[in-house]
């Protein structure tokens, strides 16, 4: 019998595969949808949406600060196909979506993010909100006069900013369309497609 003289060893690869990237059905695209996020989103809250909206044919560019990848409040990364908000025009996008867990708390403090989502707002076109992502709006006065919903903790934050706090799994207000938590999404997300295609077919 020969035994081997060493221990055979395999080589990681210095840059592995982003598995979590999502790719879009060979279908025409049905348009382009910005996600602005960053490191601590809560992962469900990304991906969920990230993946529905490339599943139904949209183009998803995801804006963070500095363009880079990033990870969720799990630990779940998306490594590729990130863009920097610096340089992204509104009027390219058919609708924004912001989701929740500590990204929006970065978000709300960088101007560059909150010149886009005010920017965005003013194309009339159909924005979406959950959980903690209404900070966002808040902080890019977008909230006043509105009816809203969120994470409860953010319900104080809504009425102090003018806006009326609605305790419902998702609160539509023209343009905007809020939610509360992860549970909401298939509602919200079902709605928010009918927006943008009812919005896409008005232009």
């Amino acid at each position: 019998m020969t035994v081997p003289s060493a221990v055979e060893t395999t080589t990681v690869p210095a840059v592995i595969e982003d598995n979590r990237a999502a790719l879009r059905p060979d279908i025409p695209s049905a348009g382009r949808i910005a996600i602005l996020t960053g490191d601590q989103v809560e992962d469900t809250e990304f991906f969920y949406p990230y993946y529905r909206f490339t599943e139904q044919g949209y183009d998803v560019d995801v804006l963070t600060a500095d363009g880079q990848g990033f990870t969720g409040y799990r630990g779940l990364p998306l490594r590729t196909g990130t863009s920097p908000i610096e340089g992204a025009h509104a009027g390219d996008y058919d609708a924004l979506f912001i989701p929740g867990g500590l990204a929006p708390a970065a978000l709300r403090q960088d101007p560059q993010a909150l010149s886009f989502v005010r920017s965005f707002a003013q194309t009339g076109r159909p924005v979406g909100a959950l959980c903690h992502g209404p900070q966002v709006l808040i902080s890019a006065g977008l909230a006043q006069g509105r009816r809203m919903t969120a994470w409860r903790d953010v319900a104080p934050e809504i009425s102090q900013a003018g806006g009326i706090y609605v305790d419902e799994s998702t609160v539509e207000d023209g343009q905007f369309l809020t939610a509360r938590k992860p549970g909401d999404m298939p509602r919200q997300l079902h709605r928010f497609l009918a927006m943008i295609e009812q919005d896409r077919s008005n232009r």
